[in-house]
């Protein structure tokens, strides 16, 4: 008797398959806690509108605090308003009330955090405040927890599943905690006009500080001390004789007769010019083999505008500019290098 042929069958997901399926259904979780938020967000403007007052009008410090997960929640929130302006401290809600309230005054403003808006010390921390005449901001599932009741001030997070399959490792709630801190803080420091000069003083070391650092506080090459500019109407050897022993920098900078930068001519076009045309090629007007119009940076330009420039037009030699067009000096590809802000 003949054998029939077996139906053929999918191949069985591998244990790696379902593990990506976990992982893309936590992130997707955690991604829907925060858009259900902002969707909601216009019921509660009211309530928004008047922490971000409270918060961008402070003449003390804001003060966050949150038991657990929720308390280094709240440490995370309290750094980002300490960066945009905002004098902030965390204090632990159980230790305030045996001595650390001391370290609340009159002109602070208080964030307290409890997904539940249940956690005893936490509200507990809330009723002491609010009978001291501290404004208090809560952030709870709903305004009808305790903690919503007690504070002058309350956002709603809604409710919410965690991403963990028990429900109950706090993971959407305290990425929708986050979120809302982030919020708060940002529309705080827009609200004040905290700009980037203001960040920047925040924020002198690390990458932060070095990329908005003014672009002619890093510049090695300038016109007049070791950088000399050439008429673009020179022949290739005289611009070159010009530019003289200060021509360092790997690039020659060309103005017209305004003195207005007009062009480029670095090494590597001095490389193709002699490999084109030999020795001849250096009585050539050197307006004819610059590179004309290159892009520039203004002399009001930070770092990171010089690391965009060269990721985007792979550049070695930036020329800087004043505001009527003339050249200031030139930024090379090793100065970033040397701050680290750039690979080599």
């Amino acid at each position: 008797m003949a054998s029939t042929p077996e139906t053929p069958h999918a191949p069985d997901r591998t244990s790696s398959d379902q593990e990506l399926d976990f992982l893309q259904s936590v992130l997707r979780a955690e991604i829907g806690a925060v858009d259900r938020i902002a969707e909601a967000l216009p019921r509660y403007a009211e309530a928004w509108r008047a922490a971000v007052g409270l918060v961008a009008d402070c003449d003390g410090h804001v003060v966050v605090a949150g038991m657990g997960k929720s308390g280094l929640v709240g440490a995370k929130i309290s750094a980002t308003l300490s960066s945009l302006g905002r004098p902030s401290h965390t204090i632990h809600p159980a230790e305030a009330v045996h001595g650390d309230l001391g370290r609340i005054r009159r002109g602070d403003v208080a964030i307290l955090l409890s997904y539940s808006g249940e956690t005893e010390e936490a509200v507990a921390l809330a009723s002491i405040l609010a009978t001291d005449g501290i404004d208090c901001i809560g952030i709870s599932c709903h305004d009808e927890t305790s903690l919503g009741r007690v504070c002058r001030i309350h956002l709603p997070l809604g409710r919410m599943t965690e991403a963990c399959p028990l429900n109950l490792a706090p993971t959407a709630s305290t990425t929708a905690m986050i979120a809302v801190g982030d919020a708060l803080a940002l529309a705080a420091a827009r609200r004040r006009d905290f700009d980037a000069d203001a960040f920047h003083r925040h924020h002198p070391g690390g990458m932060l500080g070095l990329g908005l650092r003014p672009v002619v506080e890093v510049l090695r090459f300038r016109v007049g001390r070791n950088v000399t500019v050439a008429s673009e109407t020179l022949d290739v050897r005289d611009a070159l004789r010009v530019a003289g022993d200060e021509r360092r920098s790997g690039a020659t900078l060309l103005v017209d007769a305004d003195g207005r930068l007009s062009g480029i001519f670095t090494d590597g076009d001095l490389r193709r010019l002699v490999n084109q045309s030999g020795g001849d090629g250096l009585d050539r007007v050197i307006g004819e083999v610059m590179t004309r119009d290159p892009r520039s940076l203004d002399d009001t330009a930070l770092v990171r505008d010089a690391v965009q420039m060269i990721r985007e037009r792979r550049v070695d030699e930036i020329p800087v500019i004043d505001d009527q067009g003339r050249p200031v000096g030139i930024l090379d590809i090793q100065d970033l290098v040397a701050m680290k802000v750039v690979e080599d």
